[in-house]
């Protein structure tokens, strides 16, 4: 049963991930854009994978296609942007595990300016800290955070 429903789970998201590709190219058409090899090896990494950045989308590619320069992802990730494709503010992704050594794998800053810098460790530990205390954790482990800027910033400005 299980086997039968992933299926059905891949196929649905076989499907909108096709729509969405669809539909980009219709819009990169209506632009006057030519769809080449590139463009369409680039579409596909950023439909098919969470890249958070413009150089790990290079990165994917350029395994792909060797042919592919950082200068072609860039244009690219701005054309799909001004298109209303994706949303660069939107390209975040925070996976640090408790035993990452990485420093200053996170930044908070406070309204007054105070600035801190976490090591990965410190701040999976705030997670889950935070987690525990809303009881939304049992014995599991934080894998990986997506975090997306606030939409209501605007307002915030503009009063």
């Amino acid at each position: 049963m299980t086997g039968r429903r992933q299926e059905g789970s891949d196929y649905r998201n076989y499907e909108r991930t096709k729509m969405q590709k669809e539909m980009i190219l219709e819009k990169l058409k209506e632009r006057g854009c030519r769809i080449t090899k590139q463009r369409l090896i680039l579409i596909d990494i950023i439909l098919e994978n969470e890249c958070s950045s413009c150089k790990e989308i290079f990165y994917k590619a350029s395994k792909v296609d060797a042919k592919i320069g950082t200068a072609t992802v860039y244009r690219m990730v701005n054309i799909l942007e001004e298109i209303g494709a994706i949303s660069r503010k939107n390209m975040y992704r925070v996976a640090y595990s408790e035993s990452c050594p990485m420093e200053n794998a996170c930044t908070v800053i406070l309204d007054d300016q105070t600035t801190y810098h976490l090591s990965a460790k410190k701040w999976n530990q705030i997670v889950r800290t935070g987690l525990n205390a809303c009881g939304y954790l049992n014995e599991q482990k934080v894998v990986s955070i997506s975090v997306k800027p606030c939409e209501c910033e605007k307002l915030v400005n503009e009063v």
